[in-house]
């Protein structure tokens, strides 16, 4: 009998960083986070590299255009949530890249998932903002490359 392995849930977020501004999406109508600031994000689909899965989701959320050459790996998270696992939540791997440059102007391309699109001052993110999402801001800021959230000590 073959043996069963464990698998990850699996995203890629990106950082978008202007004179020291992040951009930052807020959730809205989707079940999770809503009212609440996170990253432009999505997840990373069957046989996708996670390269290609954040240049396709940055295209499809904020509408801009980014080269793989200007894509860099700045941060992995492991992190475990509440989810609709049957041992009642989900572990995942997340991946933060940050693009150096990116063809276009950022702008909401989601409206029925997003209702605000904007930078906000790295060290001043608004207060509703998703702790894991602060939690990898913090790591960006202090560049570690590794962290691990939302894990009972």
């Amino acid at each position: 009998m073959a043996k069963k392995y464990f698998k990850f849930v699996s995203a890629v977020y990106l950082f978008l960083i202007r004179d020291d501004h992040i951009l930052l999406l807020r959730r809205a109508n989707t079940g999770y986070e809503d009212g609440k600031y996170s990253l432009p994000a999505g997840h990373i689909e069957g046989k996708e590299r996670a390269t290609r899965a954040m240049i396709r989701e940055a295209e499809e959320e904020i509408g801009i255009e980014v080269d793989e050459q200007q894509l860099h790996m700045v941060h992995v998270m492991h992190r475990i949530s509440p989810g609709t696992h049957p041992s009642g939540c989900d572990e995942r791997i997340e991946f933060f890249f940050e693009a150096t440059a990116w063809s276009g102007e950022p702008r909401n391309m989601e409206v029925n998932k997003c209702d605000d699109v904007r930078f906000f001052p790295i060290n001043q993110l608004p207060h509703n903002i998703i702790p894991y999402i602060a939690a990898a801001i913090e790591a960006y800021k202090k560049k570690s490359l590794f962290s691990e959230f939302g894990w009972k000590r």
